[in-house]
């Protein structure tokens, strides 16, 4: 059985799949087929856990290749902290927040206000639960994961996929946070320099 770890992004899927590697039969990854395409962009083995918050935009994709035969999980984080993680990582390259103005919400190479950065995040987040939400509808194996209450959980998680491993290391990498974001709106940086040099 495969696993699919459905989120937004910013919502702790690299923490969750730091625990799910002291799982012993599965193997677990995180983006690992991100650069990949056509066939190959779903080509996971058996008994593997994957996290991506691209799986999102590829939910056809997997119901025709995997459809009711894989465990889901619906990871989620409260809306306001996903979306002032994702606004901190604007200006990084690939980001998919800034993919979905330009190419999705056609809202142009232009420099946006704070205000409609916050606007278009809301949106991801919101289209983004949407997709996976009505996605999970008809799928027997699946369950919500919410960062807010991580340990706990994981725990059902692990007894769901009759997992076999280390659940007390598991539950213990829970704790130490992944991939964070650093400030990276206009100005920011330059504030916290010239505060430093003075």
């Amino acid at each position: 059985m495969r696993v699919f770890i459905l989120c937004t992004g910013r919502s702790g899927s690299k923490s969750f799949i730091k625990a799910c590697q002291h799982i012993e039969n599965y193997t677990a990854s995180h983006e690992s087929l991100t650069k990949k395409i056509g066939s190959e962009r779903l080509d996971y083995p058996d008994h593997h856990i994957e996290a991506d918050n691209r799986l999102s935009w590829f939910l056809g994709s997997l119901d025709t290749q995997f459809g009711k035969d894989a465990f889901y999980v619906h990871l989620k984080r409260n809306k306001k902290d996903t979306v002032d993680s994702y606004l901190k990582r604007w200006t990084y390259q690939g980001n998919i927040l800034k993919s979905f103005a330009e190419g999705i919400l056609l809202q142009g190479f232009k420099k946006h206000s704070e205000e409609e950065k916050q606007i278009i995040a809301s949106s991801y987040f919101d289209t983004v639960n949407a997709n996976i939400k009505a996605f999970l509808k008809d799928k027997p194996n699946k369950m919500e994961v919410n960062l807010e209450n991580f340990t706990e959980d994981f725990i059902h998680f692990f007894k769901a996929i009759d997992a076999k491993g280390d659940l007390e290391m598991a539950k213990q990498s829970l704790k130490t946070a992944n991939n964070t974001s650093k400030d990276s709106r206009p100005g920011l940086i330059d504030k916290i320099k010239n505060r430093l040099k003075g």
